[in-house]
């Protein structure tokens, strides 16, 4: 499994994918996921990869060498939008190549990517790539992705994050990210690889690959987990006699009633219950004798 994570935000992009790759606990290594593509004073791109490492390095290969999709390729490709089309069109090509040797090996075409930069004379862009070649792009009402093992460090860039966030800022916030994903997923492991990306500037002037001793990220996995638990322990414990109405807890809902409580029937119901059937089959003879 892996983590990756793009921003599209009003001052640039910021990139951030781990390197671990596995296929069981006894099979881990370590692969970069991040790829760069530079044409000087020209274009920037950024692509990071999650699924199948052989299908995502080929893809990876096939851009590198510049091939051609209806004459173009990410060194000719008009804007970020076409340069996008070719990376789908370069999955297209390996699933066309792959996906039924892999449909006979009980395995699934799967790959996803993130891919960004920006094209001299138009703003940064950041787009998802799907496995089928498809793509949606980033808007500043929705201005991340995330690919992998997504769900534990999305909850701090849907609290902190929005268009206009200072890159310093998101840079922190996906850094944070990142740490939750390693805090809970064993799939997921350093070194990692950070990007970002200033407007305009058409080069990589902030790339880092950082790991356990790297001082900024050691910091924030301490002083995260010691501010969570710090929020946790001011945050007031729940109040069921209702003596404290900011935390009271026992409050009836608006919209639905209280669950209700089931117990078990009692031993004269019981009886009558299982007693009425019985009359009624004994109805019914006597009403076949009368016929």
């Amino acid at each position: 499994m892996t983590y990756c994570i793009g921003l599209c935000l009003k001052d640039g992009l910021v990139f951030l994918s781990d390197t671990r790759t596995n296929a069981g606990v006894d099979q881990i290594g370590t692969f970069r996921k991040m790829s760069i593509f530079q044409k000087s004073n020209d274009r920037f791109f950024v692509m990071m990869s999650a699924g199948n490492l052989a299908i995502t390095q080929s893809v990876k290969e096939i851009l590198l060498q510049g091939q051609l999709f209806k004459g173009k390729n990410l060194w000719t490709a008009k804007n970020s939008y076409e340069a996008a089309v070719v990376v789908g069109d370069a999955i297209k090509q390996v699933y066309d190549r792959d996906h039924v040797a892999l449909e006979k090996a009980g395995l699934d075409f799967n790959c996803n990517m993130i891919f960004g930069g920006q094209v001299k004379g138009e703003a940064p862009r950041l787009f998802n790539i799907y496995s089928a070649g498809n793509f949606i792009e980033a808007t500043p009402e929705t201005c991340y992705f995330q690919i992998g093992e997504s769900k534990y460090g999305k909850p701090i860039l849907d609290r902190v994050l929005n268009f206009t966030t200072p890159l310093n800022l998101a840079t922190k916030c996906a850094l944070i990210s990142m740490d939750s994903t390693l805090k809970s997923n064993i799939s997921v492991g350093l070194p990692l690889d950070m990007l970002v990306y200033e407007k305009n500037s058409l080069k990589a002037t902030k790339l880092v690959t950082l790991d356990d001793r790297n001082p900024y990220f050691a910091m924030i996995h301490q002083s995260w987990g010691e501010k969570l638990r710090e929020a946790f322990n001011s945050i007031p414990e729940p109040s069921w006699s209702g003596a404290n109405k900011s935390s009271a807890i026992s409050i009836p809902a608006k919209k639905i009633g209280a669950v209700p409580i089931n117990h078990p029937p009692s031993i004269s119901r019981a009886k009558a219950t299982t007693s009425k059937p019985a009359k009624k089959a004994a109805i019914k003879k006597v009403v076949a004798k009368k016929k």
